[in-house]
């Protein structure tokens, strides 16, 4: 069943009285950028920004996600809540400053009617609203289209949100209880501050990139892992995935001059921190909920590694295997890889390690020839195991 998203965007921080929460840096864009991304990937098909005044942040999330193809709405007043809001499907509603991991946003995405988050009334859920004795609501809540207009016909002055909830509450919506660890290490939590935003974006950024695609040979044992490390710090320093992409094809493209030069060892180098770089920022888009690179630019670094490999080897046996590696690569990067291990997968990287191990010893053309064989070998293992 569709349903739509209501995203609160009126609190201050606690950082400075002319600062919005939304506006706070959460996972390399402001914390409603990411608001609407969670609601987006667990199926909102339209989303509401709930806002008292439209601030440059704000409207620079609101272009960022149009450009992305999320359908998103700013919405002033109740006048104009009602008129937007589909009488037909449920309402997903975010607090202002609630951030919760993604697999419990996906959980009220799949259920149907009034549903709500909640988590038990301990000093860790302390800033989140009381609903009754012994509960707390968690920021996340799902309203049927009943509940909902019912409330804006009576809505007045008060606060949408907490007035939802209560409404919810009273009419004995379904509750989900987020588990204690959740609160503890900060994967359910309202935030109201920049160094709170920082925290939490580790906690929940890591739980998140579990859907993260794998990638198949080196990339998958040496490429990923090492990413993995850098990019809660960098994602800390907020540096933008699409400087550390842009980073990786200008590296790339320098990398071909040294082996143009007959230093190939170098350029191969040079081009393994390429591919590490792309694979940092597909990590830090992951991370951020936006979805991967498209087209030219998802294939421009692997493919300049395949042109450094044709440099290198100067022979038609190079270009044979720059070809067979293409093909991996599209198969690979396309989830068309059917059933084989990582280590089934002769990927660029892979070769270029090849390439530098048999480098090293001299022996670059036997390199060639047994990185022909294993590209062979991979496209058979691909081929063999597809599923049925």
């Amino acid at each position: 069943m569709s349903f739509s998203a209501i995203l609160s965007a009126s609190r201050t921080t606690a950082d400075t009285p002319a600062g919005l929460r939304a506006s706070l840096h959460f996972a390399g864009q402001t914390l409603i950028e990411y608001q609407a991304r969670q609601a987006a990937r667990a199926g909102a098909d339209r989303i509401m920004i709930l806002v008292s005044v439209i601030t440059p942040a704000v409207s620079q999330a609101v272009d960022r996600l149009s450009a992305d193809g999320i359908a998103v709405a700013l919405v002033r007043d109740m006048v104009s809540m009602v008129r937007d809001v589909p009488r037909d499907a449920d309402v997903l509603l975010v607090a202002d400053g609630a951030i919760v991991a993604q697999a419990h946003v996906d959980a009220l995405g799949a259920s149907e009617g009034n549903t709500l988050l909640v988590a038990d009334d301990t000093r860790a859920s302390a800033p989140f609203e009381r609903i009754d004795a012994g509960q707390r609501w968690a920021g996340v809540a799902r309203i049927s289209p009943a509940l909902m207009f019912d409330t804006l016909d009576m809505i007045g002055d008060w606060d949408l949100s907490l007035t939802l909830v209560r409404a919810a509450v009273q009419k004995g919506a379904r509750r989900i209880t987020a588990p204690q660890d959740d609160l503890l290490e900060g994967r359910v939590a309202i935030v109201d501050s920049q160094q709170q935003a920082d925290l939490v974006a580790q906690a929940v950024t890591a739980a998140g990139v579990s859907r993260t695609q794998t990638r198949g040979g080196i990339e998958h044992y040496v490429l990923a892992p090492l990413a993995r490390m850098a990019s809660a710090p960098l994602m800390r320093m907020q540096v933008p995935a699409f400087q550390v992409r842009v980073s990786a094809i200008a590296l790339a493209a320098v990398a071909l001059v040294p082996i143009e030069l007959l230093w190939p060892l170098t350029g191969f180098c040079m081009l393994l921190i390429a591919l590490l770089l792309a694979e940092l920022a597909d990590r830090l888009d992951a991370m951020a909920l936006r979805p991967p690179p498209a087209g030219a630019l998802a294939f421009a670094t692997p493919i300049l590694a395949l042109v450094g490999i044709v440099l290198a080897g100067r022979s038609p046996l190079a270009v044979d295997l720059a070809l067979l590696l293409a093909i991996i690569l599209v198969a690979d990067r396309q989830g068309r890889s059917g059933e084989a291990r990582p280590w089934m997968i002769f990927t660029p990287a892979s070769a270029l390690l090849l390439m530098v191990a048999t480098g090293l010893f001299g022996v670059l053309a036997q390199g060639l020839r047994v990185a022909m064989l294993l590209a062979i070998a991979s496209i058979g293992a691909i081929i063999l195991r597809r599923r049925a």
